[in-house]
């Protein structure tokens, strides 16, 4: 009764999205592992990789939507977030290397071996369990977003200049991460993993898993954003977007819901950041890099902001247009995605998904007073034409 009365609760588009992406966690491992390999239905390994990157990928812009979309705050650094969960993740992961390390120590990584490292960092410490590292995934990115909103929303820092500060956040974390004696790898970051929960990442069940771990998660993204966004708090927050100062005038502590909102999208950037790492086999401090926070506004955009669904659909179609171009025109990619996003602006500026929303509405509120019309002449009623044009 409460499942049935919490999917009545969401949107009917967010509802068949939940369902193709449930769907599609069982489908894509069923043609990997069970479809035999000479068959044309079996799908392969690596194309089960780098479609888990694009749910990945998809669950960030997602996080992105949730703030921008919804609240009006277009955080440029978003990607400090992913990458923090990133780390998280593979710190674990390199815990579990153990002794099968280059130099073969069973406690220090190799990177701290090569670096003279006596002892393993204080904050390398709880590492070896997963649920610690899956704990941190959530808490880093969060006690981080937590700390930054409430010093910038209640400074009420908003429009271009928070955004600003957001992109100085990142960067600075990008050079702080490239330092040796940070304790994260420096500029070669975290990789050659091995295991994860006991299963070799290598393994074609492991990436199936992985994907299906993504698919799961991104709907469940899609789920806690929606309830979001239709609870009475989210009316709040669409107020606060369009008209901040009124709902300040109308009592409501803005601060504070900008500030929920803010974090919970963090911890949904930081676990997109734990289920990319094991699935691309490192993370470095390149993730840091502003430019990849703004590639995400693009996804965002091109898929339409404030719709949810939008920027799944952004962050597919974009990468995979990405992986498509850059095996062709390698060195013409960033030209073709500035190109993107201008065109979008000035043809689509709702994005894919807004705009083909917007032509529904139009050609279903078209219809009706068609219909309307229809019903009034065959029941006799006289039509003025003044009351015609007014319709």
């Amino acid at each position: 009764m409460i499942t049935a009365y919490v999917f009545r609760s969401l949107d009917r588009r967010i509802s068949i999205a939940i369902a193709i992406l449930l769907g599609i966690a069982l489908l894509v491992p069923v043609l990997n592992l069970v479809i035999p390999r000479g068959s044309p239905f079996h799908l392969p390994t690596y194309l089960v990789s780098l479609f888990g990157k694009y749910l990945c990928y998809a669950l960030l812009a997602l996080s992105l939507d949730l703030v921008w979309g919804f609240c009006g705050i277009l955080s440029l650094g978003h990607g400090a977030f992913f990458a923090l969960g990133g780390y998280a993740m593979g710190m674990y992961l390199m815990r579990q290397i153990g002794p099968r390390g280059v130099y073969g120590d069973p406690v220090l990584p190799d990177f701290m071996v090569f670096l003279n490292y006596q002892e393993l960092p204080w904050f390398w410490h709880g590492f070896d369990m997963f649920w610690f590292a899956i704990a941190m995934v959530l808490l880093v990115p969060g006690a981080l977003a937590f700390a930054f909103g409430w010093f910038a929303f209640r400074s009420r820092v908003n429009g271009v200049y928070l955004s600003i500060i957001t992109q100085a956040m990142t960067y600075a974390l990008l050079l702080a991460f490239f330092r040796n004696d940070m304790g994260f790898g420096g500029n070669n970051g975290l990789t050659d993993f091995k295991d994860i929960l006991g299963f070799s990442v290598q393994a074609d069940g492991t990436r199936a898993a992985l994907f299906a771990a993504s698919a799961i998660f991104l709907a469940i993204g899609l789920f806690i954003a929606s309830a979001i966004v239709r609870s009475k708090s989210g009316k709040v927050l669409v107020g606060v977007r369009d008209a901040e100062s009124r709902v300040r005038f109308l009592g409501y502590r803005v601060e504070n819901y900008k500030l929920f909102t803010f974090v919970v999208s963090a911890m949904m950037a930081g676990v997109a950041g734990a289920l990319y790492v094991p699935q691309v086999g490192i993370i470095n401090p390149g993730e840091f890099a502003p430019a990849n926070s703004i590639e995400v506004v693009i996804w965002t955009a091109v898929g339409g902001r404030a719709t949810l669904i939008g920027p799944i659909i952004g962050a597919i179609l974009v990468n995979g247009g990405k992986t498509i171009f850059t095996g062709l025109f390698p060195a013409f990619w960033l030209f073709a995605l500035g190109g993107l996003f201008v065109a979008v602006t000035l043809f689509l500026p709702k994005g894919i998904v807004g705009t083909i929303s917007d032509r529904f509405k139009k050609n279903g509120n078209d219809a009706a007073a068609r219909n309307e019309r229809s019903e009034e002449a065959e029941a006799g009623m006289d039509v003025t034409p003044s009351e015609e044009g007014a319709r």
